[in-house]
């Protein structure tokens, strides 16, 4: 109830669901998210499908539990805009979240910790349905096509995807530069780097998972992707377009190298038709879910 209720942020209009919508798999298919006042974010919301199996949260993993994670878009400006030390005497109005909270606590009382706690333990049941993919790996060899079934071997190998996405969540819950810095242009983002100033960080983002990949698109740190073909071209490529030469490291430190695993991969055609088509067989998770009615006394 907490996180569908727009009472949470200052207007009373953004809910935790404005951008994190079950029907969206979990985002809000902007390429940035949209807060109070209609201000955007500077980032894609992530999908929160299997979220309590990560170890870290946000794009830069700023956040290492998922309360922490929790509490940040309360207050952010652009997000929810809601001033905590007042949060709870407005929920305290409503005899309906007292009874809400006595039920859950064992008391009337709400606080910020208990708020966050619950939205928490909501998220940790946002868990990704089983895929065609999962089906076949399962012993049902049927579900995937001989196509789809190249490209998972692709995607193993020549492709070389598995070295950043492996594991059942398809990530390696590490961070990445892949080359999508945009270092001193106009969209630049220094990723992890504004977290740790460690100047190895500069354009390193979290490797996101690929379950449910066509429920979450756009995709990226910044949205900018919503085309499968043109986002399998662009890492065929190798993605190592403004690596700096040994000179320009040495005039500015945190001028980014692009992550030595990504290589000009020479995909044929067929096979770059073949890796989609795989990739698409990760996709299985449909929700319809049905809003909660809030205390409105």
């Amino acid at each position: 109830m907490l996180f569908f209720d727009p009472k949470l942020s200052g207007s009373s209009q953004i809910s935790y669901s404005s951008c994190h919508d079950p029907e969206m798999g979990w985002t809000d298919r902007r390429e940035v998210s949209l807060g109070n006042n209609h201000l955007e974010g500077t980032r894609n919301t992530q999908s929160l499908f299997n979220i309590t199996e990560r170890t870290s949260f946000f794009w830069d993993g700023r956040s290492k539990t998922l309360e922490d994670q929790a509490s940040g878009p309360l207050s952010a400006l652009h997000e929810m805009d809601m001033d905590l030390s007042k949060l709870p005497e407005k929920l305290s109005q409503y005899k309906g979240y007292k009874k809400l909270f006595k039920d859950a606590y064992g008391d009337e009382k709400i606080t910020n910790k208990r708020i966050v706690e619950a939205l928490a333990n909501f998220q940790k049941s946002i868990k990704s349905q089983p895929s065609r993919f999962d089906k076949f790996i399962d012993g049902d060899y049927t579900k995937l096509t001989d196509q789809e079934v190249y490209g998972m071997h692709l995607f193993r190998t020549k492709a070389r995807c598995m070295n950043c996405h492996n594991g059942k969540y398809l990530t390696d819950e590490s961070f990445r530069n892949i080359g999508l810095t945009y270092y001193k242009r106009k969209f630049e983002d220094l990723g992890r780097y504004e977290i740790t100033k460690d100047p190895d960080d500069v354009g390193r983002f979290k490797t996101p998972s690929l379950r449910d990949l066509l429920n979450t698109n756009p995709w990226m740190h910044n949205g900018f992707f919503d085309d499968l073909d043109g986002l399998i071209n662009l890492y065929n490529s190798g993605m190592h377009m403004i690596d700096p030469t040994q000179e320009q490291k040495a005039k500015d430190p945190l001028y980014p190298y692009t992550d030595a695993l990504l290589q000009s991969l020479n995909l044929t055609k067929e096979e770059k038709l073949a890796l989609k088509s795989f990739l698409e067989s990760m996709s299985g998770s449909k929700y319809k879910m049905d809003r909660p009615k809030f205390p409105v006394e």
